[in-house]
């Protein structure tokens, strides 16, 4: 179609608001005619019904449409409202389960402790909570929040779970550094419980992602020692209390001279998920 034609056509369009003016003042028209020229009922009636029923319709349409809508939003307010009221019972029921199952963790941690202290009730004790771990949350050394204000002296040892931790290595005003038996170089003389045969335990923390540590130097030559043996701390050590249990033998290996054993043991402290922890307020000399 050529420009010429469209705008022709454009300008045989009359513009809406032109169109209702002109419906309006037919209407009125028709209505002045009634009442001042007496035309029959039926003639008014049904020029004002052709005029006026498409705009009622349209209007009705157009209301019911408006009416829809406004329906549609008040639910959609609603079930938004809903929704708000339903994720904040989600959030406190969900808040309400982490801190249940944070004091069963803790009442958990409680019980062994205590079960933990009467297995050694010839030792006093006080508890202590670590408040940082080494690096990488590593628990080969880490601080507890107890120190010189309480009583705690380098060398007194630590225990947790079901035997021993390790040994306080520094002792600030209200917090002291412990040294974890799993740390490399970390050495603890100690013995099979059942045949007394002394060894050692080396902390080494590349074994410990497997879940052990080493020992050494066993003496064993009539071959008693079996997996699954105590280890525990030895009367001969210098630093430790004696029969504070280590861990289980989870292995043996026969050194080339044929004289000594060495192998690996499952320790009894969960070293990855420690929290609290026993001091022992005794030290080792004081029993001497």
């Amino acid at each position: 179609m050529s420009p010429i034609v469209r705008k022709k056509e454009e300008k045989k369009k009359i513009p809406p608001k032109y169109l209702l003016l002109i419906f309006t003042l037919l209407c009125a028209l028709l209505m002045f005619l009634s009442y001042t020229q007496d035309l029959p009922f039926e003639i008014a009636s049904d020029a004002a019904g052709t005029v006026i029923t498409p705009f009622q319709q349209g209007i009705t349409r157009i209301g019911g449409a408006i009416v829809a809508f406004i329906e549609e939003q008040h639910s959609i307010e609603e079930l938004k409202a809903e929704n708000a009221r339903l994720q904040e019972e989600i959030d406190e029921l969900s808040r309400e389960n982490a801190q249940l199952m944070q004091d069963h963790y803790e009442l958990t941690n409680l019980r062994e402790l205590y079960e933990l202290d009467s297995s050694y009730a010839d030792y006093e004790k006080t508890g202590a909570k670590i408040i940082a771990a080494g690096e990488g949350n590593r628990f080969n050394s880490f601080i507890i929040d107890k120190g010189k204000d309480d009583g705690i002296e380098k060398d007194m040892n630590v225990i947790a779970g079901s035997g021993l931790v390790g040994i306080v290595a520094e002792v600030g005003k209200n917090w002291s550094r412990v040294n974890a038996i799993i740390s490399d170089g970390f050495h603890v003389s100690a013995a099979v419980l059942h045949t007394q045969d002394h060894l050692i335990v080396s902390g080494d923390m590349e074994l410990m992602r497997q879940g052990m540590i080493r020992f050494s130097q066993l003496s064993d030559k009539d071959r008693k020692v079996r997996i699954g043996d105590k280890v525990v701390t030895s009367d001969i050590s210098d630093r430790y209390l004696p029969g504070i249990l280590i861990g289980y033998i989870a292995g043996i290996d026969t050194d080339p001279n044929q004289l000594m054993r060495s192998g690996k043991i499952t320790p009894v402290v969960d070293f990855e998920h420690l929290t609290d922890v026993l001091v022992i307020t005794q030290k080792k000399e004081v029993l001497e």
